[in-house]
């Protein structure tokens, strides 16, 4: 017959007095605390947590949409507009970051990307052909543009793409159109004056009309406004410039 015995194992880190005594002499090695686990605590109810500001600043475009049928915010008028202005916000936010580049599109999406762009929305379109030096300028100065001007639309397109025997010799050309129409057109890099720059295609794109449109003026910024914008924007890069060139002179 096996002789079977049984091991009592205490909870770990608990001690006898005799291991104590031990311890402190030095023959045993201190044991490890007794586990002991967390307490409990339950979530917060997000019902429950103050509605305030930062509240309202956690909140998606959808869960903004939401509140508006929330009774709590009916009885407190600050929340209710910081709410709307919040919406607003983002709203805004999401129309300015659909731009910011010049898109290529080819003839199939002419319609759909010019021709149907919302009312409020200003598109500039350049026709251009791979190995015109001429292009090549305009479109370094309408990437600038397009990235100052984020909720102003700029898209390319191959000339012959949008125009079936469109004369290279027209080459480059920007076409502007706003509620489905075209406001202007100006054909070749002379519409731009003797010197293609940002600031030059900005003034002649906003010649009638507020085209170019940073995101940051409202809805429909004046033309005067933008116009000013530009001449700020030119004046700025002038003095850089000069600043550089100081820059440089004083080190040789």
């Amino acid at each position: 017959m096996g002789d079977y015995h049984f091991v009592y194992k205490d909870v770990e880190g608990a001690s006898t007095q005799w291991d104590d005594i031990q311890t402190k002499l030095g023959n045993l090695p201190p044991k490890p605390p007794a586990f002991k686990p967390p307490s409990f605590e339950p979530a917060p109810d997000q019902d429950s947590l103050p509605k305030d500001k930062s509240w309202v600043d956690n909140k998606t475009e959808e869960e903004l949409e939401e509140l508006e049928d929330d009774p709590d915010l009916d009885d407190d008028r600050f929340l209710e507009e910081y709410r709307k202005k919040r919406l607003a916000e983002m709203r805004e936010a999401t129309k300015l970051s659909r731009f910011g580049s010049v898109m290529l599109i080819s003839g199939s999406d002419f319609v759909r990307e010019v021709s149907q762009a919302p009312p409020d929305v200003w598109v500039v379109v350049i026709l251009y052909k791979e190995g015109f030096p001429e292009c090549g300028v305009l479109m370094e100065c309408l990437e600038e543009l397009a990235r100052k001007y984020p909720a102003t639309k700029f898209v390319k397109i191959i000339s012959t793409d949008c125009i079936p025997n469109y004369p290279d010799r027209n080459l480059p050309t920007l076409l502007v159109y706003n509620n489905s129409a075209v406001k202007a057109n100006h054909v070749g890099l002379r519409s731009f004056g003797r010197r293609c720059t940002p600031e030059g295609v900005a003034l002649v794109l906003c010649q009638s009309d507020p085209v170019l449109n940073d995101g940051q003026s409202g809805s429909d910024p004046s033309r005067k406004n933008v116009i000013e914008g530009v001449r700020r924007s030119f004046i700025e890069k002038v003095v850089a410039q000069h600043e550089d060139d100081d820059d440089g002179s004083s080190s040789d």
